[in-house]
């Protein structure tokens, strides 16, 4: 069992708050190309699950069939600006109500982690 004094916890939820935005400024640079508007405005995130180092992003797009290419093209920008964030080591993403999630995910999901090939 860990035990974590108060201040332990009020330190790791500071780091934790300061990631979130950090994570924040990054998704609300990454535009949709199809309509050029960020995801952030068009609320397009529905949730961000930050675990260490490790983040998982859960989102949807403008609609089941938005054109594939800026599906991926999203996706892939989501994953890659967070890997540039100073404390991110892995990032997931998981777009989901598009007729080619499973096909985004498994390709953004296994592209290159920067991080790891040098």
């Amino acid at each position: 069992m860990v035990i974590y004094s108060i201040d332990a916890f009020a330190h790791m939820s500071q780091d934790i708050k300061q990631l979130r935005v950090k994570i924040f400024d990054e998704l609300s640079k990454i535009v949709d190309p199809e309509i050029n508007t960020t995801i952030t405005d068009l609320e397009l995130i529905d949730e961000v699950d930050i675990n260490e180092s490790n983040v998982k992003v859960d989102l949807h797009l403008t609609s089941p069939f938005c054109p594939a290419v800026f599906g991926f093209k999203i996706c892939q920008d989501i994953h890659d600006n967070l890997l540039k964030v100073d404390g991110i080591n892995d990032v997931k993403v998981n777009v989901s109500n598009h007729f080619m999630a499973e096909q985004i995910n498994n390709q953004v999901n296994n592209s290159p982690n920067p991080k790891k090939l040098g």
